[in-house]
């Protein structure tokens, strides 16, 4: 949501600036179906288990930034031991220290000349896993998932990966250390270029393989860890599908206010993107223009409103459908989450197919809708139920007290459905397949 840039990796890749524009937010996803062990100078290194994220701060300005992925990799307690493809002297964090080929490279500069962001992937050191990086905001998505490992000519190949030929011949021919004229695509470049055209497949491949974004993008990640599709909707934004594990990167005009993100379930959708969904439907679209049909979990927000604080919270008051997550990527503003078993322990008149309803949807009197105005309602037994289970929560209109946060304009935001290690599985949303998009 402000000044931000996002990437995606097969191992998937996302960027947002926070803290006032001063650092790059890094979302790494392991999309493979086995393990990889992330890498990141500067940042680091991870485990990743298929479907799993790790987040990375990165000072604007940084040049010669590298992130790859590592495979069949062991480590002892300490951090120590080796990878099949990708090692960084042995260790798990790569601390500027650069991989052992081969190994599929991300590679950026950010804040450059004009105020841009450069981006790459780049087969210099060959490939050992798919990637794909998407910048967020109206830039363009780069990715190299051919099966070069499996068509890999002789001379290059090598366990778990494709060497570059310069890793294998160390000639001028294939690494270019005579200068820009020294060196053109050869046979085995042309190999990696035509399975990977966005990426670099020699040395001296600029003109074709880096790319440009304005650095300062605005954005919010969207991410479905639900063992289900969802639906996810906003407003402003639209609406798309995201199947477990899936990601949408949503770009917000700072200043926005009134804003909406929330999960749908249980929808079918034609190939025109009409159709409907048994909870949060917005007038039967796929892409909403309009709020959603209780009962719904809503993430809600304002940007840049008053002492250049946005505002935002998790609301209970059009009720409840799938366990959510909402905070800041910064790191120094208030994680808001709910997941209890909500649908599961529903008061019998709240019960709704796919969810819990609100009181006000239900009864729509004063004392649970507060529609009299200020200080005309306040906590029922319904009310209770909602804010026992998520303290962090709207559970009526009037609520705002305990469930409204704050955190300094310049932050981006993610909004997880179903987050990690959430205490209940939520009741089975039907009608979960469609012939959509």
């Amino acid at each position: 949501m402000a000044v931000t840039k996002s990437l995606s990796i097969f191992l998937m890749v996302a960027i947002s600036c926070v803290a006032a524009a001063q650092a790059t937010n890094f979302n790494i996803t392991n999309r493979c179906n086995y393990t990889v062990w992330a890498a990141a100078v500067p940042g680091g290194g991870v485990r990743l288990d298929t479907n799993q994220s790790w987040s990375i701060n990165v000072t604007n300005g940084t040049t010669g930034g590298r992130i790859w992925g590592r495979t069949n990799c062991t480590f002892d307690s300490a951090g120590r031991g080796k990878c099949l493809t990708g090692d960084c002297n042995g260790v798990l964090q790569c601390n500027n220290t650069y991989g052992t080929p081969p190994n599929t490279l991300v590679e950026y500069a950010l804040n450059q000349y004009n105020n841009l962001d450069f981006y790459d992937i780049s087969l210099v050191d060959g490939f050992n896993i798919p990637i794909e990086f998407t910048p967020t905001f109206n830039c363009t998505s780069v990715q190299c998932a051919a099966d070069i490992t499996g068509e890999c000519p002789t001379q290059l190949q090598v366990p778990g990966g494709c060497n570059n030929p310069c890793t294998v011949f160390n000639t001028t021919q294939y690494c270019c250390t005579s200068g820009s004229s020294s060196c053109g695509p050869t046979d085995y470049s042309k190999f990696f270029k035509d399975r990977c055209p966005d990426a670099y497949s020699y040395p001296m491949d600029d003109a074709t393989s880096t790319f440009t974004c304005m650095g300062g993008s605005d954005y919010g990640v969207i991410v479905n860890n639900c063992p289900y599709t969802v639906w996810a909707a906003a407003s402003p934004g639209g609406g798309r599908r995201l199947d477990r594990g899936q990601t949408w990167n949503l770009w917000v005009n700072p200043g926005t206010a009134m804003a909406r993100i929330w999960g749908r379930t249980g929808c079918n959708f034609d190939g025109s993107g009409h159709g409907r969904c048994q909870t949060g439907d917005c007038t039967g679209g796929l892409n909403c223009q309009g709020w959603g049909v209780p009962p719904n979990t809503l993430a809600e927000f304002a940007l840049n409103q008053y002492a250049n604080q946005d505002f935002y919270d998790i609301s209970l008051v059009d009720g409840f459908n799938i366990p959510m997550d909402f905070y800041p990527l910064n790191g120094g503003c208030h994680k808001l989450s709910c997941t209890a078993d909500i649908n599961g322990q529903c008061p019998g008149p709240l019960r709704a197919p796919g969810g819990c309803n609100n009181p006000c949807t239900v009864f729509k009197t004063n004392e649970y809708c507060c529609t009299n105005g200020q200080g005309s309602c306040g906590p029922t037994n319904y009310s209770r139920f909602f804010k026992d289970r998520c303290h962090d929560s709207y559970s009526y209109p009037q609520d705002d007290p305990t469930s409204t946060f704050t955190c300094s304009s310049g932050s981006n935001y993610r909004v997880v459905f179903c987050p990690l290690g959430y205490p209940h599985v939520p009741l089975l949303m039907p009608g979960s397949t469609t012939n959509e998009y």
